[in-house]
């Protein structure tokens, strides 16, 4: 039976209230070619469960999954192997819910498991404190923005050429409701990154500066550099990890002088689930605390000194605070920071140093057997377990082959920037310690073979 809590008297009240003539007037905003004026055209009306059944399986059939073919795909989403404790864990009944654990009797176990969440995360990150998550690593790219306005009092930030394009767009999107100023750049086809460009934009009104670590193209930036750079102008630099393993082997953003540290936390026992849900990691200087938004887990003690955990400074939160709060985010990825946590449990420091050293080993092969194909050239001087290639020829058409031939071989650069011609010969492609020997053998003779076909 539906539940149908408003009358249409109710409804003509609210209208009212807000000035809409009707409710199609609050979809104004959506463009009229995005919007429905009637049922989907090709759609039946009804069905049974098992046709339905059998429909959606076909559909999926026609996916390539992860796991079925050579696997070179990253640009923020990457396929690591996760160990089937994690998700045998998460599944108890005690943590299998994503909600905040508002009710602190009753919820111990899993703010016990987000308290050394967030520590493993500030160890991670390098930072004083984290947060007991947030949405996903583009939602705390804008989080981290917003805070560093609500700290330094200024409205622009600058953009860093090597931030991931969709990661810019968030930005954007909420910028255009807050006033601030995006000041966001382009990547260049160079083996550096354009720190020295990203340094001369910072100005007296900025608050402050964007740099992923590694970047979109898969080159490493002088954190310390800009850092010392933002600081000198009053404003705060943000850094950006899309691939958390990679900090197993470069130093926490946090050590290189970062004031906030985010991140997609994905890699680690989450999985690339077609496209989430996914992670948000937030860490930043302990002063800056109570600008910090999202949930923070505290450890205290009860009536009878014994130890206990509790949500604190929950006056930054939107059910309290309401339009004042530091955050529009209502709620956090719990059970995927569960998942994050316990893999990271499993592997400990030693073992997440290690994993890493084996993601650069497989790219560092990965780079030597692409660079003796002929027509593929090495962007990059330096990388993690990504790097940047380029090709004769438009990067899409390559890909599209490579999937023709079951290969998933990379990420095109042209279709980040569907609107830069200069970056349609751009390949971005990963190695992480999934990919075999044999996968850098397929990828490197499918390649050879297209390039070759491939008109001059």
């Amino acid at each position: 039976m539906r539940y149908l809590p408003l009358t249409p008297a109710d409804r003509a009240e609210m209208l009212g209230l807000i000035g809409a003539a009707s409710i199609d007037d609050l979809f104004s905003d959506v463009p009229a070619e995005a919007r429905l004026s009637g049922p989907i055209a090709g759609l039946p009306m009804h069905a049974s469960e098992m046709a339905v059944e059998r429909h959606m399986a076909a559909l999926a059939a026609k996916n390539l999954s992860a796991g079925a073919a050579p696997f070179f795909l990253g640009a923020g989403a990457y396929r690591h192997h996760i160990p089937a404790s994690v998700d045998h864990l998460i599944q108890r009944g005690e943590f299998l819910t994503a909600y905040t654990p508002y009710q602190p009797e009753i919820a111990q176990g899993t703010l016990q498991v987000l308290f050394e969440f967030q520590t493993q995360v500030a160890r991670l990150l390098g930072t004083d404190i984290a947060n007991a998550s947030m949405y996903d690593g583009s939602t705390a790219c804008w989080e981290a923005i917003a805070m560093a306005g609500r700290v330094t009092g200024r409205k622009r930030a600058v953009l860093s050429g090597g931030l991931h394009p969709h990661y810019v767009a968030s930005v954007q999107t909420m910028a255009r409701f807050t006033g601030d100023t995006i000041d966001a750049r382009t990547p260049k086809l160079d083996a550096a990154p354009d720190d020295a460009g990203v340094i001369a934009a910072i100005d007296g009104e900025t608050a402050c500066a964007v740099v992923q670590y590694p970047d979109i193209l898969g080159r490493i930036p002088d954190l310390a550099a800009i850092a010392a750079a933002t600081q000198a102008a009053g404003a705060l630099l943000v850094v950006v990890v899309t691939e958390p393993v990679a900090l197993g082997l470069l130093e926490a953003p946090g050590k290189l002088g970062a004031d906030i540290v985010v991140g997609e936390g994905q890699s680690l026992g989450v999985g690339l689930q077609f496209g989430g849900p996914y992670l948000g990691l937030f860490g930043c200087r302990e002063k800056f605390v109570r600008q910090m938004p999202g949930r923070l887990t505290g450890q205290t003690v009860d009536a009878d000194g014994r130890r206990g955990f509790v949500l604190t400074l929950s006056t930054r939160e939107q059910h309290i605070r309401r339009e004042k709060a530091t955050s529009n985010i209502c709620t956090s990825s719990v059970l995927c920071a569960l998942a994050f946590s316990i893999h990271m449990t499993l592997l400990g420091g030693e073992g997440l140093a290690r994993l890493a050293a084996i993601n650069h080993g497989r790219a560092q092969a990965l780079a030597a057997r692409l660079a003796g194909v002929p027509g593929v050239r090495l962007l990059n001087d330096a990388w993690f377990n990504e790097f940047t290639v380029l090709l004769p020829g438009d990067a899409r058409e390559v890909v599209r082959a490579l999937a023709d031939r079951q290969v998933l071989g990379g990420v095109s650069l042209g279709r980040l920037y569907p609107g830069v011609p200069e970056l349609r010969r751009g390949l971005l492609v990963t190695a992480t310690e999934t990919a075999t020997d044999e996968d850098i053998e397929t990828l490197a003779t499918a390649l050879g073979e297209i390039l070759e076909g491939m008109p001059a």
